[in-house]
C-alpha cells in the first residue's frame, strides 16, 4: 500500500509503511539509535524530514537491501527500455535515456521528466561510484514506478562521482509522487546489487538489450527466492 504522509511527525506504523519495512524493524532501529527518533513518554515519534535525510544518506551504501522486499524487475523494466549509449557528456546521456524512459506508458509528460532529471542532477550528482549513476525523480505526472537502463560504450567523465570514476552504467528511476517507499526501495536495491563487480563487468560486456535484461532479471529472481 502506497501512502502520502502529510504530517511531519510520524508514528512507528507510518514510518514502517513509508519505508515498506515491518513495524518491528523500525522499533528495533529506534531502540538501537540507528534511526532519528524521540520518545514522548513511552511512544516513539519520528520527524519526516529527518527520516528522508537518514534514508538518502544511506542509499549509496545499499544498507536497506536486507530489510526491504525483493524487487520484481519484470514489473519495472523491459528490454525496450535498455539503451546502449555513446555520449561522452552526462547531459546528452541523461536526455537520451529520459527520452527512452518516456516511451513507457507510466510516463505522461516526457518534457517534464527530462527537465526534472536534469534539474535533479544539477542539485547533486547521482553518480554513486564504481562507474554507476542512478538518476531519479518522483512526479505527479507519473502513474507508476518504471526504470530505464543505459550502458555507455564510452566513459562519461563529467558526472563528478565521489571516487572520480567515469560513469558507464546508468539506472534511471521514475516514480509517482506518492511512491516514496517503492522509490527508496528501488534506489537502495540497485545500489546494493551493483556492488557486485562481476555483474557490472557482465553488463558492460553485454551485446544486446536482451542480454542486459537477462542479467538483471535473473539476479532479481535469485534475490526473491
Amino acid at each position: 500500500m502506497d501512502i502520502m504522509i502529510e504530517d511531519n511527525i510520524l508514528t512507528i506504523e507510518e514510518v514502517a509503511k513509508y519505508l515498506r519495512v515491518s513495524e518491528r524493524t523500525v522499533y528495533d532501529w529506534a531502540q538501537k539509535g540507528e534511526i532519528p527518533s524521540g520518545k514522548i513518554g513511552t511512544v516513539w515519534r519520528f520527524k519526516k524530514n529527518d527520516i528522508e535525510q537518514w534514508v538518502n544518506d544511506r542509499l549509496s551504501a545499499g544498507r536497506f537491501a536486507n530489510n526491504l522486499n525483493p524487487i520484481h524487475m519484470q514489473a519495472i523494466l523491459s528490454p525496450e527500455r535498455i539503451l546502449f549509449l555513446d555520449y561522452p557528456s552526462k547531459r546528452d546521456a541523461l536526455l537520451a535515456l529520459a527520452g527512452n524512459l518516456a516511451t513507457a506508458p507510466q510516463i505522461k509528460n516526457a518534457n517534464e521528466l527530462s527537465l526534472e532529471i536534469l534539474r535533479r542532477e544539477e542539485l547533486m550528482s547521482t553518480a554513486i561510484g564504481r562507474g554507476i549513476a542512478i538518476p531519479h525523480v518522483r512526479l505527479q505526472s507519473i502513474t507508476d514506478l518504471v526504470v530505464s537502463v543505459g550502458i555507455s560504450r564510452v566513459d562519461i567523465t563529467d558526472f563528478n562521482a565521489l571516487d572520480d570514476e567515469p560513469v558507464r552504467l546508468i539506472f534511471m528511476i521514475a516514480a509517482a509522487y506518492n511512491q516514496h517507499g517503492n522509490y527508496l526501495q528501488t534506489l537502495s536495491y540497485f545500489s546494493a546489487r551493483l556492488k557486485n563487480r562481476e555483474l557490472r563487468d557482465s553488463l558492460l560486456r553485454a551485446a544486446s538489450p536482451d542480454e542486459v535484461y537477462g542479467l538483471l532479471v535473473g539476479g532479481a529472481s535469485k534475490d526473491a527466492e
